[in-house]
C-alpha cells in the first residue's frame, strides 16, 4: 500500500552532497520526492510511494552519503495530497 511521508533529517550535512544521495535513493526505490528545506543542520524531504520503500529510503539516508552525518529523524506520515506544497523533483532521465 502506498502512502506519504515528511522526514526532517537533523544532524551536519553538506546540504547539496545529501540532497543527491537522497534523490538518488529515491529513484532506485521508485519514491517521488519533494524538498522544503536544505541545510547544514537541517534537511526536510517528503516522500511518496510505497510504504516499506519508505521505510528503506529513511534507513539508507540515516546512514549516508559519508561526508553528512544524521543525529535524529523527525517522521510524519501525511497522504500524498500534504506533499502539494513540496518543491517537486522530476526526474527525466
Amino acid at each position: 500500500m502506498g502512502g506519504a511521508t515528511v522526514m526532517t533529517f537533523t544532524g551536519r550535512f553538506r546540504p547539496e552532497s545529501f540532497r543527491a544521495f537522497a534523490e538518488d535513493r529515491a529513484r532506485l526505490l521508485a519514491l517521488d520526492s519533494a524538498w522544503r528545506e536544505a541545510a547544514p543542520d537541517r534537511m526536510v524531504v517528503a516522500v511518496a510511494g510505497q510504504r516499506d520503500f519508505i521505510d528503506a529510503f529513511e534507513m539508507a539516508c540515516s546512514l549516508g552519503p559519508m561526508d553528512c552525518l544524521v543525529h535524529e529523524i523527525e517522521r510524519r506520515d501525511t497522504d500524498s495530497a500534504g506533499i502539494a506544497t513540496f518543491e517537486r523533483e522530476h526526474d527525466d532521465g
